[in-house]
This record gives C-alpha cells, sequence and structure tokens, in this order.
C-alpha cells in the first residue's frame, strides 16, 4: 500500500504516533487509507449539504474495509462571484484545487481518493487532481438543486432571476415581483437546476468514466444520492484492494464519450475549458479540433435550461446519462469498451439503460439539430478559435452581420446595456477579459442576461475573450483565442467596424485586410492592471484559452 510510507515499521513509530494523536486505532492504521476531499461550505449552495454526502461515502469506506481520512478544499459559487471582481478568482480556483489536492495525497500518503465537488469549477478542478496522482479514484458530486416554482409565474430557477434584472430596466417587471422571484427560484440545496456548467461537468463525469452512474442528474434532496455516495465509499475498496489506478479507466477515448456526451445534452461551453485542462494531466492532448470534430457527428438530443423548459429533475426520471449513452450506442457514435469506475462497459451501461421520456431525451432520429450543442468558430477575428453554445442560439443569428459595439471589460458593456445604448443587430464586443488579460476569464452572464432580459437575445451577437456562464443563452461567443492582452486580433476592433457571424459554416471573421489588422495591432498599447497575490501569479503563469487556460510549469 502507497500508505505504508507512513506507517509501517520501527522508523515510522513516530508517524503512527501522530495518526493515533486524530484518534485512529491500530486497526484503523493497518487498513488502506482513502482520502475523501471535501468542498463542502457554507457560502455556496451547491456544497452545503456535502458533509452528509462525506458521511455516506466514509460509511461506505468503512463498511469494505478501509479507513477514511477526511480533507477540504475551497469551493467559489460563481453565481454570488458573478458581476464582480469576485468572478476573476473563479477560474483560478480550479488550478488551486488541484494543487492542494496533489499535497494532501503526496504528503500523507493516501491508497486512494473519492472527490466530492458539486460546482462549476470544483469539479474539473478535482478531475485535474485525480488524473494528476493517478490513484485509485472516484469522484461523488452532491447533485442538482430542484427547479422552483413561482407564484404567477410558474417553473424558474436562477437563470430567471438574472434575466429579470434586464427586465427590470425595461420595467417590465417591478421590484416587488422580482423579490418575489428570487424567494422561489433556488428552493434546495445542490447545483442550480439547468445544464450550467457544475451539472455539465457532473453529467460529463459519467461518461468520462471516474463518476458512478446517475451522479450527474440524482436530485441533492433524494436519498438516492445517499445511497450513491455509499455505494462509491465501497467501490473505492475494490479500486485499491485491485490497484486499478483512474489512467487505467480514463483514456483519449474516455474523452471522446465525454465529448459525444457533452455534445447530445448541450452542456456549458466550459466544458470546452475544462475537458482539455483535466486530459493535459494524463498527457491527452485534447484540441478545439476533437470538439467540434464530434459535435458534427453528435446529434443535440436534450434541451434542459436555459436552452429549454426542462431542468436536471426531468433529465433524471427520463432516465438520465445512461439512457444518453443508449441513444448514442445504438447509433455508433460512443466507444462501447471503455468502462467506468463501477468496471462497466459502455456498452453495458446503454443496455441497461431506457430512455423514459423522448420528450426530454430525444431518440437518436429525431433529434433537436443534427449536430452536438456547442460549435467552434474561427477566422480572422478568432485563428486559434471560439465557441458558443450553438444549441441555445435562435435560428434567426446563427448567420448575422453587424457593426461592432466594443468595451474593455465587462462592466462597462453593462452599463450600456442597461441604459438601454445596445440595439438591434448589434455586434458587442467585450475584450482584455480573457485567461491573461482579466486576469482570470470572467463569465458574462450579468451582461448575457441583461440583453435577454431586455429582450434582445434573438437580435444581439456577443463577443468577448473571457467566457460564459452554462447559464447564458444566445448568440454569445466566448474563448476567443488569442485574447486581446495576447495581442489577439479582438484587440483591434473598433466600434462600427462589420463583423460577420456563421455559426452553421463556424466562421468569424471580422471586414478588416489582414493588413489593416496588422497595422492597427502594432499602434496598440494594451492595459495592464495594477495585480498582487494570487491573481499576479496567475497572470504569469496561465495559457491561452484555446488549450484549456492551464498553467505553465515553466516562466
Amino acid at each position: 500500500m502507497k500508505s505504508d510510507a507512513i506507517k509501517q515499521g520501527v522508523l515510522h513509530a513516530p508517524l503512527r504516533s501522530l495518526l493515533k494523536a486524530t484518534g485512529l486505532t491500530d486497526e484503523e492504521i493497518k487498513r488502506p487509507f482513502i482520502g475523501v476531499c471535501n468542498s463542502g461550505n457554507e457560502v455556496v449552495p451547491g456544497h452545503i449539504h456535502l458533509d452528509k454526502i462525506s458521511q455516506a461515502v466514509k460509511d461506505g469506506i468503512r463498511i469494505a474495509g478501509g479507513t477514511p481520512i477526511e480533507f477540504r478544499t475551497i469551493g467559489v459559487c460563481d453565481g454570488i462571484a458573478m458581476g464582480h471582481e469576485g468572478m476573476r478568482y473563479s477560474l483560478v480556483s480550479r488550478e488551486i484545487i488541484a494543487d492542494s489536492i496533489e499535497i494532501m495525497a503526496m504528503a500523507h500518503g493516501f491508497d486512494g481518493i473519492v472527490l466530492i465537488p458539486n460546482c462549476d469549477k470544483i469539479i474539473p478542478g478535482m478531475m485535474m487532481a485525480a488524473l494528476r496522482l493517478n490513484l485509485p479514484s472516484i469522484l461523488i458530486s452532491g447533485g442538482p438543486m430542484l427547479a422552483g416554482n413561482c407564484p404567477g409565474i410558474g417553473v424558474v430557477d436562477y437563470i430567471s432571476v438574472c434575466e429579470a434584472v434586464g427586465k427590470f430596466s425595461s420595467g417590465e417587471m417591478t421590484e416587488s415581483q422580482i423579490e418575489q422571484l428570487e424567494e422561489y427560484a433556488c428552493p434546495t440545496c445542490g447545483s442550480c437546476s439547468g445544464m450550467f456548467t457544475a451539472n455539465s461537468m457532473n453529467c460529463i463525469s459519467e461518461a468520462l468514466g471516474i463518476s458512478l452512474p446517475y451522479n450527474g442528474t440524482i436530485p441533492a434532496v433524494s436519498s438516492m444520492r445517499i445511497r450513491l455516495a455509499k455505494k462509491a465509499g465501497m467501490r473505492i475498496m475494490d479500486l485499491v484492494n485491485n490497484a486499478i489506478k483512474i489512467r487505467d479507466i480514463i483514456t483519449l477515448k474516455s474523452f471522446e464519450n465525454a465529448i459525444a456526451v457533452d455534445m447530445a445534452i448541450g452542456a456549458s461551453t466550459n466544458t470546452v475549458l475544462h475537458l482539455p485542462a483535466i486530459a493535459s494531466e494524463a498527457g491527452i492532448n485534447l484540441t478545439l479540433e476533437t470538439f467540434d470534430g464530434i459535435s458534427k457527428k453528435v446529434p443535440n438530443l436534450c434541451r434542459i435550461s436555459p436552452a429549454g423548459s426542462h431542468h436536471m429533475e426531468d433529465l433524471d426520471r427520463a432516465g438520465g446519462i445512461p439512457a444518453v449513452i443508449k441513444e448514442l450506442y445504438e447509433a455508433g457514435l460512443m466507444n462501447a469498451d471503455q468502462v467506468n469506475v463501477m468496471g462497466q462497459s459502455i456498452k453495458q451501461i446503454a443496455e441497461g439503460a431506457k430512455n423514459l421520456d423522448a420528450s426530454v431525451i430525444r431518440k437518436i432520429d429525431n433529434p433537436y439539430t443534427k449536430e452536438g450543442g456547442i460549435a467552434v468558430l474561427k477566422g480572422n477575428l478568432a485563428p486559434d478559435g471560439s465557441v458558443v453554445k450553438q444549441s441555445a442560439v435562435a435560428s434567426g443569428i446563427m448567420v448575422h452581420k453587424g457593426p461592432a459595439r466594443v468595451f474593455d471589460g465587462e462592466e462597462k458593456c453593462l452599463s450600456a446595456v442597461l441604459e438601454g445604448k445596445i440595439k438591434k443587430g448589434d455586434v458587442v464586443v467585450i475584450r482584455y477579459e480573457g485567461p491573461k488579460g482579466g486576469p482570470g476569464m470572467r463569465e458574462m452572464l450579468a451582461v448575457t442576461s441583461a440583453i435577454s432580459g431586455k429582450g434582445l437575445g434573438e437580435y444581439v451577437v456577443l463577443l468577448t475573450d473571457g467566457r460564459f456562464s452554462g447559464g447564458t443563452r444566445g448568440a454569445c461567443i466566448g474563448h476567443i483565442s488569442p485574447e486581446a492582452a495576447l495581442g489577439g486580433p479582438i484587440a483591434c476592433i473598433e466600434d462600427g467596424d462589420i463583423i460577420e457571424v456563421n455559426i452553421p459554416e463556424r466562421k468569424l471573421n471580422v471586414h478588416l485586410s489582414d493588413q489593416e489588422i496588422s497595422r492597427r495591432l502594432s499602434k496598440i498599447k494594451h492595459p495592464e492592471k495594477e495585480l498582487t497575490g494570487v491573481l499576479s501569479r496567475y497572470r504569469m503563469l496561465v495559457t491561452s484559452a484555446s488549450t484549456g487556460a492551464i498553467l505553465r510549469n515553466k516562466i
């Protein structure tokens, strides 16, 4: 056992004495040590209940003969961090989470690890750590929140409140109506109830193979979630006892399966940041071309909020991710022999699943669209690529040409939207919000929600070198690379320049010659913020969004 390095023989008697100081008995010390990484805290609704999940995991580990040792890591709520300086720290936290888990696991000799996340950056951060450490590993999330039901409005969620702010500025809603809405929008603990980033990543974890079936969809408040956590605790002991490491399970084909499910469910564009970062920890190169190639083959089968009216509880009742896998497997769109941490192959998962509601999970021969939920666009405005959630774009604006309205930073743009300065047909450009330029690559949910709330979602395109919440809908194209701070063409766009977007043909261009772009870029002095602390270090090390915004190991 790896933990023998801290507990075997006379030389390690001092270490055993410290373990006994925590209350461990000789019998417990002899068993495999299983790290239980709990990201629970009292700030995040998706994490407020994770102590119950952790306890269930630890119970499962003890049932199966292991010794669970719990430790904590941080967790940011993107919803609470949204729209202010706090959002600069969200993506940064992904790397810190991965590093902190590596530190704890290596310092204390864990034989295996169970990871308990539930929100946007915690899930990929924990997966990155798992692939980096290459221990027997399982991820078990806290589960999605239930949707709300507001009197006089109906089914609502967090995004309903965000978009209400735009409606308020247009006079369509009163402050008292918004106060009522906020009472009902987020009724339970759990990750926000739509196919936003957290739920996207938890669903994808099933196809990747690092979690148990239904990890992505069982509601946070269900007793089935507790039972699933116990099963995860028991299963980690099988992996440890059989020396099955996570990289024995997850391969390039696993990532291809994850991307296929990503496209079918219409997941968040943030998955295009996170999956390459996770893969890189195992030495696997996932490119934007990989995503787009799979998108062109895999149809979009689900329209979960914000793309449609369904929520995660509906997807769970319809059969969950196993039912999505079944549709894709039967069409030959999955690598059937890939296995998960339970030892189940994609074929076995598919054969044991049922699609119980074809209005939630469409049949493979009746998709919403023949292509997947995400598209990668390139052109002279985004030479290295950009990303759009095409499943949440209105059909009338899939192809658009219009004048640029340029803003250096999110706040200036939000003010312009709320003041009614953005008009139908405009192409809004927000720059210097990339990984390095932000720094931290903020999400633009406040702006996109305001645009939707103003009734402009079907008429305005939004471009940024930043990123978007999984709750974003509309023609919102993010991750434009190279970013402005690295001298990307987005830095030279001026008000009135004509920008052409063609999502079906994967094109994003500004009507400028290469010579004019070069001339303008040669004269630009890029703004650089005075920074201290973690943001300063992050800016020095972060790489392009097109490669997952991972950190360089060398300066």
